[in-house]
């Protein structure tokens, strides 16, 4: 089972010039935790999570997103594993994974909350069996 079931595949994203008011204004109409920050060719280079925005409360006006970004973060194509996937996650202590492509484009992101959604069904169909 890899990852491409179970990723949430309508990524929101932003640029590393847009002011955090405007992520966090993506993030509270969503009602999602993670955006994915792309360049200008919508290759992956960061995500921005709500503790992000936490650490610029009061500044968020003022505060571009590169500012608060997270670079260099681990991503996983579509491939992956859900198991692999989940260990990453532990490790890392992260609480999404970007699916990115080879060309670098973000097609999806899983979460912890994705993968307990695939634990919880799985469960459901081997009891429904």
């Amino acid at each position: 089972m890899d990852v491409s079931e179970w990723m949430s595949r309508d990524v929101i994203s932003v640029t590393p010039n847009e002011h955090l008011s405007k992520a966090m204004e993506k993030m509270s109409h969503r009602n999602c935790r993670h955006l994915a920050v792309v360049d200008d060719n919508g290759e992956l280079i960061g995500v921005l999570t709500e503790r992000d925005l936490r650490a610029y409360n009061g500044y968020l006006d003022k505060t571009l997103v590169s500012a608060a970004m997270e670079e260099g973060v681990i991503a996983i194509d579509e491939t992956t594993s859900a198991t692999s996937a989940a260990r990453i996650l532990i490790d890392k202590k992260v609480g999404g994974l970007p699916v990115i492509r080879p060309n670098g484009k973000i097609v999806g992101i899983v979460t912890t909350t994705d993968l307990l959604r695939a634990f919880v069904d799985l469960e459901e169909r081997d009891n429904a069996a």
